[in-house]
């Protein structure tokens, strides 16, 4: 899933909020209502239902229809192409730290052979 800046965005900066993180975690363990997200927090549910919408805006979470329920649910690939992003940049400076470390080791062997 490839993600453009303006979803990067829109991502980061749900998860910018520490309550909207602690959702998306509830929610990494199985579909909740919004009486379920709430339950730990002392806010409205209407500030909830504002966080909600921020995260589904951002592609994070989906709502579906259960009768009269309206269960969230993690969108496992949105997570996913955020972490794939984080992961070309964390791999890349991991290769020029090996890279700077292979050049120390051999500037330190010869050194040594002096």
């Amino acid at each position: 899933m490839m993600v453009d800046d303006d979803q990067l965005d829109r991502s980061f900066a749900a998860l910018a909020d520490p309550v909207r993180r602690a959702m998306i975690a509830r929610l990494s363990r199985g579909p909740a209502t919004v009486n379920e997200l709430a339950e730990p927090f002392p806010i409205t549910k209407q500030a909830v239902s504002r966080h909600i919408q921020v995260l589904e805006t951002a592609g994070l979470i989906t709502r579906t229809r259960d009768g009269q329920r309206r269960p969230c649910h993690l969108v496992p690939a949105a997570l996913e192409a955020l972490t794939s992003w984080i992961d070309e940049y964390r791999l890349e400076t991991e290769r020029r730290f090996r890279r700077m470390e292979a050049l120390l080791n051999s500037a330190e062997a010869k050194t040594e052979d002096k």
